[in-house]
């Protein structure tokens, strides 16, 4: 879709200024604790903590912060105690947004989160209500100039991708999340460079939006991802890349 952004390519440009301001550092070192909470502090066997690590250190997050989070979660060192929560509401145009967080108050975050989809034209719905328009998957980014296309094709499908598909700038490779550390080592053998790569919830369709509902829409996401419960946000809707220059 030359010519066009999606959220998911959007996110992975805005990551550094998100590293600088500590954002990103913030969202790890909580997966990191959630995880091992959940699944132990054992990295090999624990494929949730294993990813939160692995995020953290090509984040370049000090080994130190890595080791306390993890003790944090397995209560060798005092941390509060987190919950996975999901939110589905509607965006401007009726674009389906489906949010994972990290929560110790459930009943103070789903205000706040109502609130800001009310603040910015959008509306909380019911569990099941839009999470049916995604499907859980391995995904990276590759910037055009990290990589030859018939190198990279060839190097994400026999690692077991299940797809490559171009966006503007970037290329896209989509696995299936059993095979998202195969492929993510594929890469990384081959001397490719991701500019992401997350277990994410990949639309099955998407909604072009324009004009004021294409602006409003950007201001929604940026809310909801700077909330400090907020891990992710996922959304469908794709506008034209001129769009987002005058809304940056």
């Amino acid at each position: 879709m030359s010519g066009h952004s999606k959220w998911h390519s959007i996110k992975h440009k805005k990551a550094a200024a998100d590293s600088k301001r500590g954002r990103i550092f913030t969202r790890l070192i909580k997966e990191m604790t959630a995880a091992a909470r959940m699944g132990g502090g054992d990295v090999d066997a624990n494929p949730r903590l294993r990813l939160a690590v692995a995020t953290a250190k090509a984040a370049n997050m000090p080994a130190d912060n890595i080791k306390r989070a993890i003790m944090r979660g397995t209560g060798e060192l005092p941390g509060v105690s987190y919950e996975d929560v999901n939110y589905e509401g509607y965006g401007p145009g009726g674009v389906a947004i489906f949010i994972h967080a990290l929560t110790d108050n459930r009943n103070r975050t789903v205000a706040e989160i109502r609130h800001i989809f009310s603040k910015n034209g959008g509306n909380l719905g019911e569990s099941g209500s839009v999470g049916w328009m995604f499907q859980r998957k391995g995904y990276f980014v590759v910037e055009k100039a990290a990589s030859d296309e018939e190198k990279l094709l060839d190097t994400a499908l026999s690692s077991g991708a299940d797809d490559m598909r171009e966006d503007g700038s970037n290329f896209e490779i989509l696995t299936a999340p059993e095979n998202f550390e195969k492929v993510r080592a594929g890469l990384e053998s081959a001397g490719i460079a991701t500019a992401a790569g997350e277990i994410s919830m990949v639309p099955q369709n998407y909604v072009k939006l324009e004009g004021k509902n294409a602006q409003t829409m950007l201001k929604l996401m940026e809310s909801l991802e700077d909330h400090e419960d907020v891990q992710n946000v996922w959304s469908n809707f794709d506008i034209d890349e001129a769009e987002l220059k005058e809304a940056s």
